[in-house]
């Protein structure tokens, strides 16, 4: 995309008398460039995995080769010479691979990784505000020795196929060929399309983008003639003839090439192989009917890039805007408006609307944290020698913006102690008789208003002794603690079983900063194991950070704030229901013993005269926890505000918000108070 725009700039320039090699300002284009690259970088991440797990996908090879070119000329065309320069090296190994003079093994896969990685760090540097001058002459002598290998004959069986490429006056080498046989067996018909821009384009290398763009949506070009490098530099004259891969016919092939101004003639051959009995045939367009053809073709675009700052901003207006609506209702309610009610009640459709809508924008699926984990446990299964699967189920649930910029941190330190400490040696599992790849599962799936995101493996669990023993010796009680307690100790800061200090984990700080960072997303963490079976770590997080539905309480005198996500029910105090046991006070509920917390208590406020007093049955995770409360005030739609920086250090809230009679009323952190 930023090489046709630019290449369509550099053209209006050049032909307006304005543009001069190296003028360009290219500033404009920057936070395109770093977007584009990150999301190509990526992307040849988890296409580079498949391709190790299936060395003769040559369809993933293509699309490799594909985004290492996109990329390599993203990088020239904003004058990044250092990154352009690595990638063209890359690109070099690459095509080893297309015409079979090198094989995908695990060692050269690895350096390519390291090329990705030092291009990630490039991009980086440049986001920085630098030139993505990292020094790279290591990796690129690496890449000078796997690339340094003899080519291999062709195969006489693929002549016959090389002869008939010739008859049509395109060159197909070895590799070309086997894609189109791969390809043609999985459904996918094979054309030479010969393209002729109108000779009065004023903007033909922007135009052969557009129609490569067009053509690359539903299909893959494997051949170009002139090649793309050519195309960049306006080195050719009208014609473009491709090798083009598509399971459309040649008439929609047709209308595609079309919907594109300025073609002048097209010429379509079918290149299917002899052996599949298909007929070659020769088609010639008339491009009278184009006008016809492009209104009924037209392309529309499904999304837009939106800065992240400007969608805050209209998520505060939209919370501004439901505090003014309650405020409003309340005004209503308190003077008995009636006139202003049909009214209202059309505002507050249309605010909950409008409030839906801003939800859903922010909205991420959770695959752009997710797919980070694939390339990592790979890695990690090298560095450790251990064999490892990760299997990953789930990553369409979304959740707010917020939470997935933050939720990667404590994901990671959750699988890297998987592979570290929980997965085994492929020899001590074939001796306790489990499969020698080890298990590890990435799952999310939404659960009312909660994510939760699963991280299971199937290694040695957690040894119950070892961390009753590691308390003690910390001087922590764990008197009338449940094993299922005593296996949450591992969240305590600086709490590690691990006698050794390894590169992957075990300095005690990993698990504290899973447990930090989902307390201060509204979220709880927990964990199962099963010595011998696996453990399995259990994270519930809010959909949404912003505006929540919430039951108004009273703690003392002050007005207190519950999220419903919490909240599984409200049960009358009465003091013959409090037991006591372990000098702690609980109530017995449905048969189940559930400990009890008195808000007033925990938050230091005096108790409230009032006779009538609630238990407010609470879920965070696997505990269940009764709230005493003085009085309830009702469910009401708020918008969290956060506390600010004198007031950050307060634990038990989460925020704030503002209640329609302009009352400021905290959040509780019921997580925390937990």
């Amino acid at each position: 995309m930023i090489i046709e725009i630019m290449g369509l700039k550099k053209l209006q320039l050049f032909y307006t008398g304005k543009y001069k090699e190296g003028t360009m300002d290219t500033s404009q284009y920057m936070s395109m460039f770093l977007e584009e690259s990150m999301d190509n970088l990526q992307l040849l991440n988890e296409s580079l995995l498949q391709l190790e797990q299936e060395p003769k996908d040559i369809d993933k090879l293509n699309e490799i080769f594909r985004i290492a070119h996109t990329i390599k000329g993203m990088a020239a065309t904003m004058g990044f010479n250092k990154m352009a320069e690595l990638t063209h090296k890359m690109e070099d190994v690459l095509s080893e691979f297309r015409e079979g003079k090198l094989e995908v093994t695990q060692s050269v896969v690895t350096i390519l990784f390291k090329c990705l990685d030092t291009l990630e760090n490039m991009v980086n540097d440049i986001n920085g505000g630098a030139q993505g001058d990292l020094p790279i002459d290591d990796i690129l002598n690496e890449l000078e020795v796997i690339s340094d290998v003899e080519p291999k004959n062709i195969q006489t069986g693929d002549k016959e196929q090389l002869a008939e490429a010739e008859e049509h006056n395109i060159e197909l080498n070895e590799y070309d060929v086997s894609v189109i046989k791969e390809a043609t067996e999985k459904g996918f018909k094979a054309y030479q399309v010969r393209i002729v821009i109108s000779s009065n384009s004023l903007m033909k290398s922007a135009r052969a983008f557009l129609l490569f763009q067009t053509l690359e949506e539903n299909g893959e070009i494997i051949k170009s003639i002139p090649s793309t490098t050519d195309i960049e530099n306006e080195n050719f004259d009208t014609d473009i003839n491709i090798v083009y891969l598509v399971k459309k016919d040649v008439e929609q092939v047709k209308k595609m090439v079309l919907n594109i101004s300025e073609i002048e003639d097209v010429e379509i051959k079918n290149l299917e192989p002899k052996v599949a009995g298909v007929k070659k045939e020769l088609v010639k367009v008339d491009t009278k009917d184009r006008d016809k053809d492009k209104e009924s073709h037209k392309k529309t675009h499904q999304s837009v890039r939106v800065d992240l700052e400007r969608l805050d901003r209209f998520m505060n207006m939209v919370s501004e805007l439901v505090i003014n609506r309650t405020r409003l209702e309340q005004i209503s309610s308190n003077y008995k408006v009636t006139e202003l009610n049909e009214t209202l009640e059309q505002v507050a459709r249309t605010t909950s609307d409008l409030q839906d809508l801003v939800m859903k924008i922010r909205m991420l699926p959770l695959d752009s944290v997710f797919n980070r984990f694939p390339r990592m446990v790979r890695d990690l299964s090298v560095e450790l020698d251990k064999e490892m699967e990760l299997i990953i189920k789930g990553q369409d649930t979304e959740l707010d913006r917020t939470v997935i910029d933050e939720i990667g941190e404590p994901l990671l330190h959750i699988i890297r102690n998987a592979a570290d400490h929980g997965i085994e040696s492929a020899e001590e599992r074939i001796s306790k008789g489990k499969d020698p790849v080890g298990k590890i599962k990435l799952i999310a799936y939404q659960e009312g208003t909660k994510a939760v995101i699963k991280v299971e493996d199937d290694g040695k669990g957690l040894n119950v002794e070892r961390i009753k023993a590691k308390a003690i010796e910390s001087g922590i009680n764990i008197e009338g603690m449940t094993e299922n307690d005593i296996r949450n100790l591992i969240f305590i800061q600086g709490f590690s079983t691990n006698t050794e200090v390894t590169d992957i984990s075990g300095r005690g700080v990993g698990m504290d900063v899973v447990k930090t960072k989902i307390s201060a997303l509204g979220g709880t963490v927990d964990v199962l194991s099963e010595v011998g079976k696996g453990s399995s770590f259990i994270i519930r997080l809010p959909l949404t950070l912003q505006i929540i539905q919430a039951l108004l309480v009273k703690v003392g005198s002050e007005t207190m704030a519950i999220s419903l996500g919490y909240i599984d029910r409200v049960v009358d105090y009465k003091e013959d229901l409090i037991k006591r046991t372990n000098n702690k006070e609980v109530i017995i509920h449905n048969g189940n013993v559930i400990p009890l917390i008195r808000l007033n208590n925990i938050l230091k406020l005096e108790p409230s005269d009032s006779i009538k007093k609630y238990i407010v049955i609470v879920n965070i995770g696997e505990k269940t926890v009764g709230l005493v409360v003085d009085s309830m005030l009702g469910q009401k739609e708020i918008v969290i505000k956060p506390l600010g920086k004198i007031l950050h250090g307060m634990k038990e809230y989460i925020g704030a918000t503002i209640l329609g009679d302009g009352l400021v009323t905290l959040i509780l952190d019921v997580a925390a108070l937990v």
